[in-house]
This record gives structure tokens, C-alpha cells and sequence, in this order.
């Protein structure tokens, strides 16, 4: 039985007048939980054992649980840093709020270059699949979280991922990296000029990337109908990643006829994470909240949850429709 597919695009006006972009400083966090390696050998193609050669894994596990499913966190920085504070472990916090397990990814980035980059990240997920036992979660409700550079990665996984390897020797790889769902905030979709962000483009690909590899890493040319369905944040005046990388990226999923919803603020700003401390923007949470329990990823009975609607039970009780598999 085929799955009824529904794109819709919400525009949230926030703000007429634009303002400068913010820079967010992390705050505290609590309690970070002990990383685990993702390669504990030593991961393939390591400059040294520094810690930054070193790609690891901090697993958020709620101490109240109202899902199974589960969501890699992938920090930005432009493929130069990983912004583990505001977009990784406060991200994950909020996620253990929902009742949702989360796992922090902070990866290899300069003078690291692709396919580096790449290949920790569909690590990471098929690593959290492997150990999804040991988590208590839902491998086949696996989703991702990327913001800014991280929102690249992870379109990129859910994008070019492929099944796993079933005679590799590494039982980590038998898994999928594909995600079940995406969410991107603000993200860096594109390598092609003029719309990408060059700072992420020249740490990724060099500074003198070849035709072919410009291609391959522009993520809205590799949406197909295997693309997860997809929630977007971004705002239209962007100081830093132009909304055109969000606005290319949501039609091409309307094309593939992908499930996606599209959230743009009338504001300027760049790399706020949940955006708190930001009045205008401070409701995506809700949006993305909203979003997560009609997908099924949060309970349907959650409190706020939306009434269920015939869209929602299209392609319950999972994130994948009938017959669908990794």
C-alpha cells in the first residue's frame, strides 16, 4: 500500500525590521554525559590522537522517556569548529525535555577536509543503530539535527547515505546511515556559488574544488524520493547562509513529493540554536515540537499535542510507511 505524501510550507512572520546578527554564547550545561569514541582504535584517516582527531559521541538519554525514537544532534562552525554548547548539548537537554533520547556528535572539521567530515557523520548514525539496544531506542526512528555547517552534514546523510555493508568486517558498518526524519536550522544546503557559505565550502572542499565535487556535496541536486521527510528553520535575512539554501532545499523535496515543512522568520540572525534569548524566534522550538508529533517521532498525546488528522496516520505508527525498510 503506498504512503499518501503531503508537503506543506508554513511561512512564520516574526519581525519587519531586521536587526544585526547575534552572536550566542553557550550557557552552562549541567551535566555532560561521559563521550564514547566512534572509532576507539583510531579513526580512519587521523592526522594524530589529539582529542580534535578523535570524532566522538555524547549520548543524551532522558530520565523520563515518552519515545523510542531517537535524534543525532550535528553542531555547526563551518566545517571549522563544532558549536558543541548552543547547537549540540543544549539541543540534545531540549530534546531529554521531550522525553526524547539525543546524541551529540562532535566531529573531525580544518584542516580536515571531505570526505572526512562525511564519513564521521554516517558513522555516528550507523554506530547509535548498532548500540540501539543498549539505548533502548527505535533504530528504524532514527532522525537528525543539523544547524549551519551541521545542517549540511546532515542533509548530506540524508541525502547519499546507502544501505550498510553486510561483509564488512566492522559489524558497526552492517547498518544504514540514512535518517528517518531531518531537521535543519538555518542550514548550508549548497557548495555552488552564489548561494553557499564560503567558509563551509573552502574547510569541506579546498579552495579550489573540481566541477564534480561542487556537485556531488550540493545537497539540493541529491534529493529523491528516499529523502527523509524534513522540518526547516531558517530566517530570510541571514547574515551568514543565504535562505536561499533552505528555499532551494524545500523545493526540491516538494518535487521528490518528500513530506516537509518550511518555517520562515522575518528576521536577521545566524546560529542561535533554540533562540531563547530571542523573542522573535524564540517559538521554532514549538513549530519543531508540533512537527515531531505529527511525524509520530513525540507521543500523538503529548500535551499541545495538534488533533490527529489524516496526515498523521498515513504513515503511523513509525517514521516509514507501509513496507518501508532500511
Amino acid at each position: 500500500m503506498p504512503r499518501v505524501i503531503v508537503a506543506t510550507a508554513l511561512l512564520a512572520l516574526a519581525m519587519i525590521v531586521p536587526v544585526s546578527a547575534q552572536t550566542v554564547s553557550a550557557a552552562p550545561v549541567a551535566q555532560i554525559p561521559q563521550p564514547v569514541m566512534l572509532w576507539p582504535d583510531g579513526a580512519p584517516g587521523a592526522k594524530g590522537h589529539a582529542e580534535a582527531d578523535r570524532p566522538r559521541l555524547y549520548p543524551f538519554l532522558p530520565a523520563n522517556r515518552s519515545t523510542n525514537a531517537a535524534v543525532l544532534v550535528i553542531p555547526g562552525g563551518g566545517y571549522q569548529h563544532v558549536a558543541l554548547g548552543h547547537e549540540g548539548f543544549q539541543l540534545a537537554q531540549w530534546l531529554n525535555a521531550q522525553g526524547m533520547a539525543a546524541f551529540v556528535l562532535d566531529y573531525r572539521v580544518a584542516p580536515y577536509k571531505n570526505p572526512v567530515e562525511i564519513e564521521d557523520g554516517m558513522r555516528a548514525m550507523r554506530y547509535v543503530r548498532a548500540h540501539a539496544s543498549e539505548y533502548k531506542i527505535d533504530p528504524d526512528r532514527l532522525g537528525v539535527w543539523g544547524s549551519s555547517a551541521g545542517g549540511h552534514l546532515a542533509s548530506t546523510l540524508g541525502t547519499q547515505c546507502t544501505a550498510g555493508d553486510a561483509a564488512s568486517p566492522d559489524a558497526i558498518n552492517h547498518f544504514d546511515c540514512r535518517p528517518d526524519f531531518m531537521v535543519l536550522a538555518y542550514p548550508v544546503v549548497t557548495m555552488k556559488e552564489p548561494g553557499t557559505h564560503k567558509g563551509s565550502r573552502d574547510n569541506l572542499l579546498g579552495l579550489n574544488p573540481t566541477t564534480e565535487l561542487v556537485t556531488k556535496y550540493s545537497n539540493e541536486l541529491n534529493v529523491d524520493t528516499k529523502t527523509p521527510p524534513t522540518f526547516i528553520f531558517a530566517t530570510t535575512n541571514d547574515p551568514v547562509v543565504p535562505v536561499e539554501n533552505s528555499l532551494d532545499f524545500y523545493r526540491a523535496l516538494e518535487r521528490a513529493h518528500v513530506p516537509a515543512e518550511l518555517h520562515l522568520f522575518d528576521y536577521s540572525n545566524h546560529g542561535c540554536g533554540l533562540c531563547g534569548e530571542i523573542p522573535e524566534l524564540a517559538t521554532w522550538p514549538t513549530l519543531l515540537r508540533n512537527w515531531l508529533i505529527h511525524i509520530r517521532a513525540l507521543p500523538v498525546d503529548a500535551p499541545g499535542a495538534p488533533a490527529p488528522g489524516p496526515n498523521m496516520t498515513d504513515w503511523a505508527p513509525g517514521i516509514h510507511g507501509p513496507g518501508e525498510s532500511h
